[in-house]
């Protein structure tokens, strides 16, 4: 693909988000920067969210997936979908209640300052770890579809990439975010629709025809029994479900989105139309990526080794300059739909759970909401540039898959906060959070010794949270405490 075009394509996409940035952040002050004013639109937050939730991972890597462990992700994502609806009908009307702007307050209010910091700063570490090494891997794909053709060096393309996310978001916050995931998440959908049409057509199948194809494939199966298997349909379906639970209704970025809404009515309507749009977005890569895999066969293309390449591959040399294009815009809306709302739910945990910016005046609170911003930008390249110079993926992944052990104390001391009314001593929380992630690590090392065979998958993060909640026990005490 012409580099020169890239260019042309990556700049005009910029200076659309920059032209909404510019509409959205007018007389945008902190509290709009942080909350909207309260004024988003509930169907916008919905259709925006599925951008924000299918990261550049999820974009290269679920239709690749595929030809390895066929259509399994969807007993995850079954599990997904009940756990949005638990969001929805008991933590939305809690924080509404509450009337948080950052939703870690709940464990103040609940245990004490300790315990609040400590919810928070493992979201920071977690979101930190997790957004990089999203961007991290989209950048790669990026460097070397545009970047390497001019010799520009990976460090220039990150700090220019952090800087252009930097820009759109530092004035409006999540009330940038709120259209721009809307237009990201309309660049990604279209990336896939524009190929399955490109693929159909090449394969000469319509209607049913493709359907018939697709079910008919070996790669569409859905369901997995083996109860030792990461791919079992339990396992999968119960760890989607508090995976949800932890990492969109205890997690500030997610939630912030939500909390943009008007009322707690528009919050949970907003959550229940967004889980069936997901469930359909899914369904439609899954789609996507057994079509690809008939592709490759019937035209006698050699399959990548790496099955994240295989989409790529694809898209940016057989389907023709639209669908080049289409995956262009798609994969750096992915990007970028999930970076900038991480920075702004970074920046705002930050600055109201540890700067406490609701004590000062407007012209402090821009200050410090300006350099939180900044330094997490900061935090956020420097990040992405050491999982560079580790350039080792075992390792990257293995640093990725520490983030989803710090969500574990977060869904204990949630859960502990919610459903009991024993009192903690708070001086004692932050080392059963710590504690309960390296139990966790050492079980899953030496489960199928333990267990006869036994392999942990996403269900670890249960794991982690009981213990959390078992260690949360045996440092509280009987106490009325009313929630």
């Amino acid at each position: 693909m012409n580099p020169y075009l890239v260019l042309g394509i990556v700049l005009g996409y910029f200076f659309v988000l920059m032209g909404i940035s510019w509409l959205t952040s007018r007389n945008a002050d902190t509290q709009a920067f942080f909350t909207a004013n309260r004024k988003s639109p509930w169907y916008l937050v919905a259709f925006g969210m599925v951008g924000a939730t299918l990261s550049g991972v999820t974009f290269i890597s679920v239709p690749g997936e595929v030809g390895n462990t066929a259509f399994s992700y969807l007993q995850f994502v079954m599990g997904n979908i009940v756990g949005y609806w638990f969001v929805a009908g008991i933590l939305i009307p809690l924080y509404y209640r509450l009337n948080l702007v950052s939703i870690y307050s709940f464990l103040d209010q609940r245990f004490g300052i300790l315990s609040y910091k400590t919810g928070s700063f493992f979201f920071l570490i977690s979101k930190v770890i997790g957004a990089a090494f999203r961007l991290y891997l989209v950048a790669g794909v990026l460097q070397i579809a545009f970047f390497d053709a001019f010799d520009i060096p990976f460090t220039l393309t990150v700090v220019v990439t952090i800087a252009l996310i930097w820009v759109y978001t530092f004035r409006g916050g999540i009330k940038t975010i709120v259209w721009t995931d809307t237009l990201q998440t309309l660049f990604l959908v279209s990336a896939v629709i524009f190929t399955i049409f490109a693929i159909s057509k090449s394969l000469d199948l319509k209607g049913l025809e493709l359907i018939k194809e697709i079910a008919s494939d070996s790669n569409s199966k859905i369901f997995f029994w083996d109860w030792r298997s990461g791919d079992n349909f339990f396992k999968q379906f119960i760890a989607g479900m508090f995976v949800t639970i932890v990492m969109v209704g205890m997690d500030q970025d997610m939630m912030q989105k939500n909390l943009t809404c008007k009322n707690k009515k528009e919050a949970q309507k907003n959550m229940m139309v967004f889980s069936f749009s997901f469930l359909i977005t899914v369904v439609l890569f899954l789609s996507l990526g057994v079509m690809l895999y008939i592709f490759a066969r019937k035209n006698g293309i050699e399959i990548p080794e790496k099955s994240d390449d295989l989409y790529p591959f694809l898209a940016l040399n057989y389907f023709g300059l639209p669908v080049a294009i289409a995956f262009l815009l798609g994969i750096t809306a992915a990007a970028y739909s999930s970076a900038d709302s991480a920075l702004t739910a970074l920046t705002t945990s930050f600055s109201v759970d540890f700067l406490k910016i609701e004590k000062y005046d407007e012209s402090k609170k821009l200050k410090i909401k300006k350099w939180s911003h900044l330094m997490f930008s900061v935090i956020l390249a420097i990040t992405i540039l050491v999982f560079k110079a580790i350039n080792n993926e075992s390792i990257v992944v293995a640093v990725f898959k520490v983030a989803g052990y710090t969500y574990g104390p977060i869904l204990g001391l949630f859960v502990f906060g919610m459903y009991s009314k024993r009192k903690v001593i708070d001086k004692w929380v932050p080392i059963i959070g710590i504690s309960a992630p390296v139990i966790c690590y050492f079980i899953s090392k030496y489960s199928e010794v333990i267990f006869n065979g036994y392999q942990f998958g996403f269900e670890l993060l249960i794991l982690n949270g009981a213990i959390t909640v078992f260690g949360l026990f045996l440092i509280s005490k009987k106490s009325a405490v009313k929630i």
